[in-house]
């Protein structure tokens, strides 16, 4: 089976974009652009996702400050509190699985229960297409 000897420590990438709870939304928006991202994990003080924070969740914030001038405040009440993690050793199909039944777009991977990275849809569909 091919997908089974794909790991996805050999697929993901390194980390661009973190967040504290703490963060200021239109920071946050002008992070994710400079980075290329869709999103990124938010931390805490001591390195734990408390938090994923995405476009989608930013998204009506942005439009407010930008449209109406509207301060945009802190991203704490704007993420996701509910973060779906992969383990690095995990195989690649673990992660398709994941995109396949849900809106996700991005995965943090961790490795003893520490970020070591993301992963992506596109990250997953190149490494079934290198396989071929």
């Amino acid at each position: 089976m091919i997908g089974s000897t794909l790991i996805i420590k050999d697929y993901m990438h390194e980390v661009l974009v973190t967040f504290t709870p703490d963060t200021d939304v239109m920071r946050a928006v002008h992070l994710l652009l400079e980075q290329n991202v869709s999103g990124a994990p938010v931390l805490d003080r001591l390195g734990n996702i408390t938090g994923f924070l995405s476009e989608k969740d930013v998204m009506g914030v942005a439009l407010d400050a930008g449209y109406y001038d509207d301060a945009a405040g802190t991203i704490e009440p704007l993420m996701s509190r509910k973060v779906v993690t992969v383990d690095a050793e995990d195989s690649i199909v673990a992660a398709a699985r994941i995109f396949r039944d849900s809106s996700l777009k991005t995965l943090p991977v961790m490795l003893e229960n520490r970020l070591v990275g993301m992963i992506t849809r596109r990250d997953v569909l190149r490494a079934f297409e290198r396989q071929r």
